[in-house]
């Protein structure tokens, strides 16, 4: 039994020594490239412009795709939400019925953006053949993922 007790207090020792360890290797950690960058909106249009000349590419939009495609691109870069319009601080001071409100007002508007969207995808989708069809269905499965700054997570 003094064995076995002995061990617990060594097994638990290790432990905690391995806990306090962590947050020095987390702090040492290189930030993602995102991490530094989500909140610049020079650069967030410039990873998307990445994405969309990467999803043009390897769907291989042809020379009478192009008109579709641009429209697509235009209707989902018009429906961008815009979150400098929310006032943090604002919304701590406001009494929890408005806050609730405010809430809702803002879902009704991603509602309405992502009904947009849907529409501008629809008739993009509508110009693709059926193999870039599969593709972009493959490209897009997972465009939600990091929305709503990453509460969303791809679940695999």
């Amino acid at each position: 039994m003094k064995a076995l007790s002995k061990a617990f207090v060594i097994g638990a020792t290790i432990i905690g020594l391995g806990a306090t360890a962590l947050p020095a290797v987390a702090e040492e950690a290189p930030q993602h490239q995102y991490a530094a960058t989500k909140f610049d909106p020079v650069k967030m249009q410039e990873r998307m412009d990445e994405h969309a000349q990467r999803l043009h590419d390897a769907l291989k939009i042809t020379p009478a795709q192009e008109g579709a495609w641009q429209a697509y691109l235009s209707a989902r870069k018009s429906n961008m939400p815009q979150h400098d319009q929310i006032d943090r601080a604002a919304m701590k001071e406001m009494p929890a019925p408005q806050r609730m409100e405010k809430h809702i007002e803002m879902a009704k508007a991603r509602i309405t953006r992502m009904e947009s969207n849907l529409a501008a995808t629809k008739t993009f989708y509508a110009a693709l053949t059926p193999e870039q069809q599969k593709l972009f269905d493959e490209k897009t499965e997972h465009a939600g993922a990091h929305q709503r700054g990453g509460m969303m997570h791809r679940r695999d």
